[in-house]
């Protein structure tokens, strides 16, 4: 694929209790491809751990990631981070030249919410915080690879209540209706997160779906290589714009 001159810079935003991190592989892979990109940590993970998680706090982080990158980006949100980065894309169309939705086409409300809050709150109880948990379950479901690169940033073991109750007063929805530019909803094969994948869709006015084979929820852990070369499309088609 021929990459255009003018590269558009790429900002990535994690997923809840991991961090910057987590985008090692994809950061590597863009910027020998020419392309400027920064992985962020949001308030309470990774290097921010032990910030308070708030709507205006994480919102803040994104803002602030984008201005160190020029002020106009390819914006990329993955589970979490996919809500928020709705969220900055339908407050500050100008400052998005596209919005990749990564892992969070379900609506963050209902049981599917509550059910993670409850179980959340059961994992914090136990002794070690579920720091056990969370890294066993990292190296059993990701590739070597990947599950390094997920707990090279700790685990943000107290943010999970607060997170999922923060993100509860998000409206995708309405955000992916309010944002003009192109949007890519990028779910893996196997996502529970696609529960409402058709009336994420429709609710965006230039959308499209695309799909990584063979990977689960968190799909640029999970298949590195594919979510990747959707990214390096997805950037060479918003810089060519």
């Amino acid at each position: 694929m021929k990459i255009p001159e003018a590269r558009v810079p790429v900002l990535l935003v994690h997923g809840i209790r991991a961090s910057a991190t987590m985008w090692r592989h994809q950061e590597q892979t863009l910027r020998a491809a020419g392309y400027p990109v920064l992985a962020i940590d949001l308030p309470g993970h990774g290097k921010r751990m032990g910030e308070s998680f708030t709507v205006p706090a994480a919102l803040a982080a994104i803002d602030d990631g984008v201005a160190h990158l020029g002020g106009r980006v390819l914006l990329v949100g993955l589970s979490l981070g996919g809500y928020y980065a709705m969220a900055y894309a339908a407050q500050h169309p100008d400052r998005v030249a596209g919005l990749v939705a990564a892992g969070c086409s379900a609506v963050p409300k209902g049981v599917l919410l509550e059910g993670y809050r409850v179980l959340a709150r059961m994992i914090h109880r136990l002794p070690d915080r579920g720091l056990w948990l969370h890294e066993t379950m990292a190296r059993r479901l990701l590739p070597p690879a990947g599950a390094r690169d997920v707990l090279a940033g700790g685990a943000a073991l107290d943010v999970m209540d607060a997170g999922l109750r923060a993100t509860s007063t998000l409206t995708p929805l309405a955000s992916l209706a309010a944002y003009p530019g192109p949007i890519w909803l990028v779910n893996g094969a196997l996502d529970h997160f696609r529960l409402n994948e058709r009336r994420f869709l429709a609710a965006c006015r230039n959308g499209e779906v695309v799909v990584v084979p063979g990977a689960t929820h968190l799909s640029s852990l999970a298949q590195p290589e594919r979510f990747t070369t959707i990214l390096l499309r997805v950037a060479g088609q918003v810089s060519a714009a």
